[in-house]
């Protein structure tokens, strides 16, 4: 009798997360243009690493040098910079926000720009501990690790987006 409640609950789990919408996230697809591809990524790091893995999960290879018939996806800026965001009593900051700057853009073996130039700015906001340095520094790297992510995600849906409208961004550099 236990079992079968357990089995029932499941059954009921799983159709309440598909009658909701749910639906796990996708590797994007790319066009034949882009199957092959070179990364340039200014500081390299995090970014680099991410973004070599989710185009290899999308099919993609990625190339150690650029070349005919390899696309070049260049990140010429990938910068984090933070600011106060508000003060307390006697001057001290109590919130802190982070910000991912990048911009790239993506051309074929041939020259022909797939993505002409793309700016993406991403914040996350976070409370600053003054008796918690430590932990304020942790909380830093855990934003920017997320920001990372989702970055990646942001080029690959813009990726994707190109290749469904190649017209669109078309032409000579």
């Amino acid at each position: 009798m236990n079992r079968m409640l357990r089995v029932a609950l499941l059954i009921a789990l799983a159709l309440a997360l598909s009658a909701c919408g749910f639906h796990l996230r996708r590797n994007a697809v790319l066009p034949p243009a882009m199957s092959r591809m070179h990364l340039t990524v200014s500081g390299g790091g995090d970014l680099e690493r991410k973004l070599s893995r989710a185009l290899e999960n999308a099919g993609v290879a990625v190339e150690d040098a650029p070349g005919t018939g390899i696309a070049e996806l260049t990140v010429p800026v990938a910068a984090f910079s933070t600011q106060s965001l508000t003060q307390g009593g006697y001057v001290r900051i109590t919130e802190y926000g982070v910000h991912y700057h990048v911009e790239f853009n993506l051309a074929a073996g041939d020259g022909t720009v797939l993505l002409p130039h793309q700016d993406i700015e991403m914040q996350r906001e976070y409370s600053y501990d003054s008796t918690d340095a430590v932990g304020n520094a942790s909380q830093v790297q855990e934003i920017q690790a997320s920001l990372v992510d989702d970055m990646v995600q942001a080029i690959m849906f813009r990726l994707e987006a190109a290749g469904r409208a190649p017209a669109a961004g078309a032409g000579k550099p």
